[in-house]
C-alpha cells in the first residue's frame, strides 16, 4: 500500500513556496506525557529536527513546555506552533477532561510571540499524519477486493477512544474530529445487558469510552472477575499493582496464560469491531477503516485472525456494505505529532 497515493490528503499549501524552509514546533499532549518536536519544511515534508518528552502534569500550561522546549532546542526563529489535544477544539480553545489545564490557541499565540498556532484535535492530527506514515507501519487487517474510494474512518482505543473521519471530496480526503467515542454504549446479548448494569452503577451514563480504553479494557475484565466469577492469576494481580494492567493481560491472552485473559481481550475485539462497524456506517467510510493507538497495536496478532473481521460485518441490511470496506492497522506511534506539525507547515500560506 502506498500511503501517499492511497491517503490524498487534502493539504492545499503543500506546493507553495512560502511553507518551504518553515521552521515550526508541534506537540502532541496527553494526560501523562507531552511530546514536542522542532521541524522544518523541506521538499513537501516536515522533517523532524529535535525532540523532547515532558511529564504534563509537572506544568501550569502548554505554554510553559513550549517555551521550555524551544529555549533549548532552536536558535532560530519559530514561526509556527502546533498542539494536538485529547479533546473538541471550538474556535481555538480547548478543555480536554484528562488534561490539567486549559489552552487558547490566541494565549499561546501571544505568549511565545509567533506568527500562528494551530489547535488540532489529537485524531485529526493523526489523520494527517498519514501522509508521513512509511510502508512498514501500516498492516493490512482485511484487503478489499471491490474497493470504492470514498470517506475513510478512524477508530483509536487508548487512554481514551479517539473517533475521527476524513471526507472524500473526489479528489482528496478531508480529516474532521469528532467526539463519537462518547456516545452511549448498548448492550446486545443478555451477558451485555448484564455488563451494562454492572457500569451503570459505577457511572451512570455508559459511553463506548467506558468499554474500549485501557480504563475500559480494565472495566471487561473486573466484570469478567466480579460478576461472572473467574478467579484472578497472580501474575495479573501484580500487574494491576504496578500499574501494567494493559500489557499483561494482551501478552496473557496471546500465551494462553488464563482463561480470564482470553474471555477479557475476545470480548474487547468484539466491542471494537461492533463500534468501527457504526462508525464505518455513519460515515459511509467506503474508503476504509483505520484502527490505531494504543490497545490496536499490542492487538496486531489478534487482528490477523478473522474475528474481528467477522464481527465487524454483522449487521441487520448492511453487510453487502461492511464486506468492502479495507481494514489498515497504523502503528506508527509519532502521527499525531507528524500530523499537528504537517497541518502547520501545508494547510495555509
Amino acid at each position: 500500500m502506498e500511503n501517499r497515493n492511497k491517503f490524498k490528503l487534502f493539504l492545499p499549501a503543500i506546493s507553495s513556496a512560502k511553507n518551504s524552509g518553515v521552521t515550526l514546533v508541534a506537540a502532541d499532549v496527553r494526560h501523562e506525557e507531552t511530546f514536542v518536536g522542532l521541524y522544518r519544511a523541506e521538499n513537501q515534508e516536515v522533517i523532524l529536527k529535535n525532540e523532547a518528552v515532558y511529564h504534563t502534569q509537572n506544568f501550569d500550561s502548554v505554554t510553559e513546555i513550549l517555551k521550555d522546549f524551544i529555549s533549548k532546542n532552536s536558535d532560530e526563529k519559530i514561526s509556527r506552533v502546533a498542539v494536538a489535544v485529547p479533546g473538541p477544539v471550538i474556535a481555538g480553545k480547548s478543555e480536554p477532561q484528562r488534561l490539567p489545564w486549559k489552552l487558547d490557541a490566541e494565549e499561546i499565540k501571544n505568549d511565545l510571540q509567533v506568527e500562528k498556532v494551530f489547535l488540532i484535535n489529537d485524531l485529526e492530527a493523526s489523520a494527517y499524519g498519514l501522509c508521513s506514515v512509511s510502508e512498514k507501519n501500516i498492516y493490512t487487517v482485511y484487503k478489499s477486493e471491490n474497493f470504492t474510494p470514498g470517506n475513510v474512518a478512524i477508530l483509536a482505543p487508548g487512554a481514551g477512544l479517539g473517533e475521527a473521519g476524513l471526507f472524500w471530496d473526489g479528489e482528496s480526503l478531508r480529516p474532521f474530529a469528532t467526539e463519537g467515542g462518547h456516545c452511549e454504549f448498548s448492550p446486545r446479548t443478555n451477558d451485555e445487558v448484564e455488563f451494562y448494569q454492572f457500569l451503570n452503577k459505577i457511572y451512570g451514563i455508559v459511553s463506548w469510552e467506558t468499554v474500549l480504553s485501557t480504563s475500559g479494557l480494565f472495566n471487561i475484565y473486573r466484570f469478567v472477575r466480579d460478576i461472572k466469577r473467574q478467579k484472578q492469576p497472580e501474575f495479573l494481580t501484580k500487574a494491576i499493582e504496578e500499574g501494567n494492567f494493559t500489557e499483561a493481560v494482551i501478552n496473557g491472552a496471546l500465551e494462553n496464560k488464563d482463561r480470564i485473559c482470553n474471555v477479557t481481550i475476545d470480548t474487547f475485539l468484539v466491542f471494537m469491531a461492533r463500534e468501527a462497524n457504526s462508525l464505518v456506517l455513519k460515515l459511509k467510510a467506503t474508503g476504509g477503516l483505520i484502527l490505531s493507538g494504543e490497545i490496536p497495536m499490542l492487538l496486531e496478532k489478534f487482528l490477523k485472525n478473522k474475528t474481528f473481521y467477522k464481527h465487524f460485518i454483522i449487521s441487520d441490511k448492511m453487510e453487502s456494505v461492511l464486506k468492502d470496506i479495507p481494514i489498515y492497522l497504523v502503528k506508527d506511534k509519532n502521527s499525531i505529532i507528524n500530523g499537528a506539525a504537517s497541518y502547520a507547515a501545508f494547510f495555509e500560506d
